[in-house]
């Protein structure tokens, strides 16, 4: 499986925002996006060589739910500390709220913060090693 790319996919009640707070705290782009699409909208967020990005959706007339945990977590790994440090600062100032994970291994080498709708996103200080 080489040559797969990864899409995360989740709903939200706050396209425009979510998208944007995502787009600023962990520096991506835009990649597409489309409204109308059979009663959807949505937005695709990422780097254009990662193998992985993100899908914000809204469901025209229905009302996405709250993050269903605090367990729900998007992890990153920035090992080098100038980066780390940067993009902590970035998802400050992008809305996002520094909090305690709930599982306190994370909080030993990272952060944990927390979007509008309960959704959560790790830094991690550490490399991934596998």
């Amino acid at each position: 499986m080489k040559s797969v790319k990864l899409r995360v996919a989740r709903p939200t009640n706050q396209l425009e925002r979510i998208s944007e707070m995502y787009r600023k705290g962990l520096g991506l782009e835009v990649l597409g996006a489309f409204d109308g699409h059979e009663g959807y909208d949505g937005v695709m967020l990422g780097a254009a060589a990662a193998p992985y990005h993100f899908e914000f959706t809204r469901e025209r007339g229905h009302q996405a739910p709250r993050c269903p945990s605090e367990e729900h977590l998007l992890v990153f790994y920035v090992s080098d500390p100038a980066e780390w440090q940067l993009t902590a600062d970035r998802m400050l100032a992008a809305g996002f709220i520094a909090v305690a994970s709930r599982n306190p291994y994370w909080d030993r080498d990272g952060r944990t913060f927390e979007d509008p709708e309960g959704y959560r996103v790790v830094l991690s200080r550490t490399a991934w090693s596998k």
